[in-house]
């Protein structure tokens, strides 16, 4: 599309009664990023209340017609999807704006690849809409959703604000909290003031509260508020809250109560147990049955997992190893998901797979034909492979000559637990009891016995490429490689999944190449350099972080490395710098590598932290002139040798470093640069 033009949906899809808006951009610097905003606007081009902004800090509508779906890697830098029920849509919203905004100075200009999709029920993309013009604005309009004679069209807009999020929802009616308009400046400014309170208070936090246990709920603001009465109707004298476009902070989940066991050796009895699992069969048929039952239990958790594949947001109900015909020997799928919303079903199949089992193409197959047929809208796969854009886990045939469409769907395990993991401890959810169900869910999951453990196998071409290179005799373009490099990508989204579900943040791994790239072709590069150098690389953008971290692993050498680049100050002098850092990252472990970047490129002086804390000074360069860019801390430790995730497998001592460099660097700097006192202030000058 061309900025201006608009489409009428029917006319491109007869599935369209829900619809997926990807927004899509990439960083040079894998440091950029955007967030999503929908605002739903009446006949006269204003919301109708507050409440019809939706942004971070509210997601998801009542009704289900809008929801914010995250992020997700796409094939150069990141997607932001929004899922839209037009189904629910009430019948006085006329538009929906679809936007996004920086913050903290950041403008649209420095990022690249400014665009927009939209895609049907089965997940087949319609339209697509590249914004050009976007330099020295902070929130841009990329596109809107509206009806015209009782038919949804979509318009391709690209118009851009320099005042960001809290200029465009005000210029559509919504009314800002005024403090909040300020966004993360104010957070950067008593950051510091934060951590001295917190301090003052002691261990226990402020006035002896646990901290632990988050904040106080009678003190939390509500992000965005019922809509506006009069006064006549308002239960309560005062002013109603407006939403903050500040970013919410993410509380810690509550401590551990002490256990009433008299033994360690007691166990905790479980909803979910998982002692008499003795086979795959029997540990698919038990993950399938808690997973949907949860689903179905717990509706933030459920729409959560499906509304990215084009289901209503309604009434869900799930089964387990449902009969159904397929030519003479009737076929029984692991589960079916089915979602009413307004007298309208939407169904899919379920297959499931646990303990690093593979996904059977002619099985899936199957279940396609049979949703084909009974008209059912998709089936989705569930196991403990992650897959990835432009490499399916199963090839299908799809029959272009039926009218109904399928769409095909993979889930991995690692994103079951990371979802579980955000609600719980980041998020929260509607009541203790669904609080309880999840955390028994993830206890399922984390379970050594369950078999929904993530992607846990290198493949067979491992062991023959990590010989090939130590021999020197792999070739270029041997396909065993392509493998390597692909399993490479897979463990690193599963290791952002992993983190990301920790700290309540994406990760995602920064994706580097040529304007508009195909994902394979990336692939085929980097096995290419797999083949020539014998290192594996990857590079992870933490929300909220300043910088990426890069792993690395070293093939020939059998070493994993994990670091992060920290840019010199603007003003200042070196020595002090070096100073400085050196006191910050006084909780670090002492075999921290740290080397001094000079213009920018590496070969300045390096050493240990161990070595460097009693002579920071070592880490100035000795020629005259040297200008010094950074500073990269790194962490070395040796690989594992085996393809799978055993102790001294190659998967987990990947997520073991990534893990510890995270825990022990970089959080510990990050408090440490928050709570610097005034004297350590770079000096003017």
């Amino acid at each position: 599309m061309v900025k201006g033009s608009n489409a009428t949906l029917s006319a491109l899809s007869d599935n369209v009664g829900s619809v997926l808006v990807g927004l899509r951009w990439a960083s040079p610097s894998g440091e950029g990023d955007a967030d999503v905003s929908v605002l739903l606007l009446g006949p006269g081009g204003k919301v109708r209340s507050d409440a019809d902004f939706y942004f971070y800090n509210n997601p998801v509508a009542a009704d289900g017609s809008v929801q914010l779906l995250g992020k997700a890697p796409a094939e150069r830098g990141d997607e932001d999807r929004i899922g839209f029920d037009l189904t629910a849509v009430p019948d006085d919203v006329d538009r929906m704006v679809v936007a996004a905004s920086r913050y903290g100075g950041a403008r649209f200009g420095e990022l690249e690849d400014l665009t927009v999709t939209l895609s049907d029920g089965t997940g087949e993309a319609l339209l697509r809409f590249a914004v050009d013009d976007a330099e020295s604005v902070s929130a841009v309009i990329f596109g809107e959703l509206y009806r015209r004679d009782g038919a949804w069209k979509f318009r391709a807009v690209g118009q851009g604000y320099a005042d960001g999020l809290a200029g465009l929802a005000r210029d559509f009616g919504v009314d800002i909290d005024d403090d909040a308009a300020e966004g993360s400046a104010l957070d950067e400014g008593t950051a510091e003031e934060e951590d001295a309170a917190a301090d003052a208070a002691g261990p226990d936090g402020a006035a002896g509260r646990d901290t632990a246990a988050g904040p106080d709920p009678a003190a939390a603001l509500p992000a965005v508020p019922s809509p506006r009465r009069s006064a006549e109707q308002a239960p309560v004298p005062g002013p109603a809250p407006r939403p903050r476009t500040a970013k919410r902070k993410i509380t810690l989940p509550r401590a551990a109560k002490k256990s009433l066991a008299e033994h360690d050796s007691w166990r905790e009895a479980r909803l979910f147990p998982v002692s008499a699992l003795k086979s795959d069969r029997d540990r698919e048929a038990r993950a399938t049955s808690v997973l949907l039952s949860v689903m179905a239990q717990v509706p933030e958790f459920g729409r959560r997992l499906v509304a990215g594949f084009g289901a209503p947001a309604g009434r869900m109900e799930t089964f387990v190893e449902v009969s159904l015909p397929h030519g003479d020997t009737p076929r029984r799928p692991d589960g079916v998901v089915r979602v009413e919303r307004a007298g309208k079903l939407w169904t899919a199949l379920v297959e499931t797979k646990t303990n690093g089992n593979g996904l059977k193409s002619e099985q899936v197959q199957a279940y396609m034909d049979i949703a084909a047929r009974r008209g059912y809208e998709a089936v989705i796969t569930l196991s403990n492979d992650v897959a990835l854009e432009g490499s399916p886990l199963v090839d299908v045939k799809v029959d272009g000559r039926r009218k109904h469409k399928v769409a095909l769907w993979h889930l991995s395990w690692a994103e079951v637990t990371y979802h579980a993991q955000l609600l719980i401890r980041h998020e929260g959810v509607g009541n203790a009891a669904h609080a309880w169900l999840l955390q028994e869910l993830l206890h399922y999951l984390q379970h050594e016995n369950s078999g929904c453990h993530g992607f846990q196998n290198m493949g067979p071409a491992w062991v023959p490429v990590r010989n090939g290179i130590d021999d020197e005799t792999l070739c270029q373009g041997d396909p065993r490689v392509l493998d390597v490099v692909e399993s490479w990508e897979r463990l690193i989204r599963q290791v952002c999944l992993g983190l990301g579900g920790e700290l309540g943040r994406k990760v995602l791994p920064v994706q580097r190449g040529k304007r508009g790239s195909d994902p394979r072709e990336l692939r085929r590069d980097q096995a290419d350099h797999l083949c020539l150098q014998g290192r594996l690389q990857a590079e992870l953008r933490i929300d909220g972080a300043s910088g990426v971290l890069s792993v690395g692993a070293d093939l020939r050498t059998g070493r994993l490395r994990v670091s992060t680049d920290i840019p010199a100050p603007d003003q200042g002098y070196p020595l002090t710098w070096a100073k400085r850092l050196v006191r910050r990252l006084a909780e670090a472990p002492a075999d921290l590598h740290i080397e001094t970047l000079v213009d920018g490129e590496t070969g300045g002086p390096r050493g240990t932290l161990e070595k460097l804390r009693p002579e920071p000074a070592d880490l100035l360069p000795r020629a005259d002139g040297a200008r010094i860019t950074g500073f990269r801390l790194s962490l070395i430790k040796g690989m594992g040798s085996g393809r799978g995730n055993a102790e001294t497998g190659f998967i987990r001592s990947v997520d073991d470093a990534v893990q510890r460099f995270y825990g022990s660097v970089v959080v510990p700097f990050d408090r440490a640069a928050r709570r610097s006192p005034a004297k350590e202030q770079i000096p003017s000058g």
